[in-house]
């Protein structure tokens, strides 16, 4: 635990990123004394990983106490199973992707116990994040939990993932350069204080990402940069005690998108785009933006998408209602008309819209 403030952050006490991580979680949890836990795994995941990670708790004498697929985060659902595990349960696991992570983690935060992420795709910041999507009445909405007790992340793993998980974690991480620019003019416009600890250790995250070398997005260097980026930008919002360093007016296109679109994207992905977006309408680093974008393949997948320009309108227009206490770039009626404008306008975004 360090102090920032005055207060307590939270950071994972056990962090491994490398090749091969998957099976090597049994030594981990042995090493942390965590030798009784419940595992959930993503849909279909038992069958691709089940053997390793059971061999891996085998050889290193840590119990399973309870296993199992799991494919909902509704949140009378996850209370259920929180207080159906066994007692003697030390720390509760999340293998898979968004949901099974989310649901583990506001498990292991009702029980009151470790939560370990092992996410097998780098989609977004959440296997870092210390809240959760979770269903409410029906309704996706951010819950509070804890941070990871630990992460871990085989590169092997996400190296295999569909490619366009990375293509959603490339947006989600480039999406810090708008988002923190979209703070610092909320404290200029007299509406929040910035924590700068949390805005240095956010801005570290993405500016060592965007500049990593790179051949193929599925190089290890490549990904490892991208997972420890993700994982630092979950640091960053424990530091501030928000998600403001993060998620700006980006990610309010994105959730705008998420509660209006009948087929919505990625998060990650919805997310990149608003953000090249945002870039152009703050005047920032657009072209840096760009440049990632381009040379990554993340604008070619973005192009097979055959989106509805009409449905951004719309999301950026409802974008404000999303977090009516914030006060980024699209809490402005001038901003929100540039960026209309600009899906008309600018040429990366007619090719993105197909003219």
């Amino acid at each position: 635990m360090g102090k920032v403030n005055g207060s307590q952050i939270a950071i994972p006490t056990l962090l491994k990123v490398e090749s091969g991580a998957l099976g090597k979680i049994g030594s981990y949890l042995s090493d942390n004394k965590l030798n009784n836990v419940v595992i959930f795994f993503g849909n279909g995941l038992i069958d691709m990983f089940g053997e390793l990670v059971m061999n891996s708790l085998k050889e290193a004498e840590v119990t399973a106490l309870e296993y199992q697929e799991l494919d909902t985060v509704a949140i009378e659902d996850l209370i259920e199973l929180a207080f159906s595990m066994p007692t003697a349960t030390q720390a509760v696991i999340g293998i898979g992707g968004g949901k099974v992570i989310d649901a583990a983690k506001y498990a292991g935060f009702l029980r009151k116990i470790p939560f370990i992420s092992v996410p097998t795709s780098a989609s977004s910041d959440g296997f870092s994040s210390a809240s959760a999507s979770l269903l409410v009445d029906g309704r996706r909405n951010s819950v509070p939990a804890h941070m990871a007790y630990g992460i871990i992340v085989d590169t092997q793993v996400i190296k295999t993932a569909p490619e366009r998980f990375l293509y959603s974690g490339i947006g989600d991480m480039v999406s810090k350069i708008t988002a923190l620019y979209d703070w610092q003019y909320e404290e200029d416009c007299g509406h929040t204080e910035v924590n700068d600890f949390a805005m240095m250790v956010a801005k570290k995250a993405v500016n060592s990402f965007v500049r990593t070398p790179f051949e193929s997005i599925k190089d290890d260097l490549f990904l490892k940069e991208l997972v420890d980026s993700l994982a630092m930008s979950g640091i960053a919002n424990e530091i501030a005690g928000s998600s403001a360093p993060t998620s700006g007016s980006e990610h309010l296109i994105s959730h705008a998108l998420d509660k209006m679109s009948d087929a919505p994207q990625l998060h990650g992905v919805q997310v990149g785009i608003a953000t090249y977006l945002m870039s152009k309408v703050q005047d920032h680093r657009y072209k840096r933006i760009d440049t990632v974008f381009t040379k990554t393949g993340f604008w070619d997948y973005v192009c097979t998408l055959n989106l509805d320009k009409e449905e951004y309108k719309k999301a950026i227009d409802l974008a404000p209602s999303i977090k009516p206490f914030r006060h980024t770039y699209l809490h402005e009626e001038k901003y929100r008309e540039l960026a209309k404008q600009l899906l008309d306008t600018d040429e990366r975004m007619k090719m993105v819209f197909g003219g």
